[in-house]
Order: structure tokens, then sequence, then C-alpha cells
């Protein structure tokens, strides 16, 4: 695994021992960001990585000008790899690291972000829950389904990729 393109192009990205994180491939995550640069989400933006798993996206987006972002994981052995990660591509200064449960630290954030990335296991059903109390401009939801129409989101973008779908979301009152 690899950060795709940016400032750390090329630079190989480490990911936690076992089958408990799910990497987004390079193919998909390539894929993703094409949309939001498409978008002008990504340039200048403030970003949460939630389920950050190895901080693959996250990086990403810092790789392609986003100013900060803060990865939040659950697992220890993936806070580690997060780490890791970001003094490999020289991001230790625009990413914080934070060990916690990704809905319950949203819940008790009153932080503003422009960009989240949200990769939860796909058996998690949290979406309607994390979607509520979100405070962004722009979502992308990585699942293994469609996700279901939300009063505060519109579909900006979806695409499946085998049996992952991305939803590129954008908050209904952010300005265009």
């Amino acid at each position: 695994m690899r950060v795709v393109a940016g400032e750390a192009r090329g630079r190989t990205l480490m990911a936690p021992e076992g089958s408990g994180t799910r990497p987004t491939s390079d193919r998909v995550r390539e894929s993703i960001f094409n949309m939001l640069f498409s978008l002008q989400a990504t340039e200048g933006a403030s970003v949460l990585d939630l389920y950050a798993g190895c901080g693959a996206l996250g990086i990403e987006a810092l790789s392609r000008g986003a100013e900060s972002c803060i990865f939040v994981e659950q697992h220890r052995r993936a806070v580690s790899c997060i780490e890791t990660n970001l003094e490999l591509t020289g991001f230790t200064d625009r990413g914080t690291v934070v060990q916690a449960d990704a809905v319950a630290w949203v819940e008790a954030s009153d932080a503003t972000f422009d960009l989240v990335l949200a990769d939860p296991p796909y058996a998690d059903d949290a979406w309607i829950g994390l979607l509520d109390v979100l405070n962004a401009k722009w979502v992308v939801a990585e699942a293994g389904r469609e996700l279901e129409p939300h009063p505060r989101w519109d579909v900006v973008r979806e695409k499946a990729y085998g049996s992952t779908v991305v939803t590129v979301l954008k908050r209904q009152d952010a300005s265009r």
C-alpha cells in the first residue's frame, strides 16, 4: 500500500497485522480523491479521518494539500501504525492521532471540519447516528452497501468498487 499522489506520492504505508483493519485499496483511494479534487474539497481542508485504520485516507488528503487531519481510531495497534505512517510521510506536524471510539469522539466534539473521511467496519450500522452529529461540509462514506438517504445530506456522487460503495455527501446547508 502506498500514497497515490501529491507531496508524499509513492511512499509506502504500513498496515496493522491481522484482519481487524481493512485498508482502502490504492485504486479506490485514487478514485475518491479524484472525485474530491473535482469538487475542490481537499486543498487547504481541515480533515477528520474516522475509523482511520492505518491512516491511508487522511494521509492521502494531507499529501494532496489538506491543511490538517485528525485521525480517530479505537484500536491501539492501528493507532501505532498511523503514528508510524505520519512519520514515514513527514506529516507529523499536520496530523493528530486520537485513540477513541469514532462515534463517541464525534458526539463529544464541537469541532467543524471541511471534510470527513469515514470507513467503518462494513457490519457497523452507525451511519444514521453519525451523519446526525457530523459537523462538516463534505463526507466521504465507505461502506459495504449504498447508504440510506439522510435529511441533512445530499448525495453528490456514489460509486461501487466490488463490495465497496463510496458515497460523497455534501451537507445541505453548506454553501455551494
